[in-house]
């Protein structure tokens, strides 16, 4: 059932953009893709440093478990005593 001219279905245009082995950071401010290792358990966003745990459905298809808490809860605190330091500078 395709079609045989130029126009294409939008779930055929949409084929192209899919990234299978890769998941999005869940951080809303990055939600950039990140590639984890064939079978890793872990995976950290090269963008904002964010630390994810996996779980893979198949081999070739990676899904994110949750946060690795003691990692982005570190994240959260330097950020949060730059934004202290500055204010502080503020005043």
């Amino acid at each position: 059932m395709g079609h045989t001219g130029e126009k294409q279905s939008a779930a055929e245009s949409l084929r192209k953009t899919r990234t299978f082995g890769k998941v999005r950071c869940h951080n809303p401010s990055c939600m950039g893709r990140i590639t984890p290792a064939p079978g890793a358990q872990r995976v950290r966003c090269p963008t904002c440093g964010m630390e994810y745990r996996l779980i893979w459905v198949n081999e070739t298809l990676p899904r994110i478990r949750g946060p690795v808490w003691e990692t982005n809860r570190k994240i959260a605190q330097q950020a949060w005593a730059r934004r202290q330091a500055a204010a502080k500078e503020v005043k």
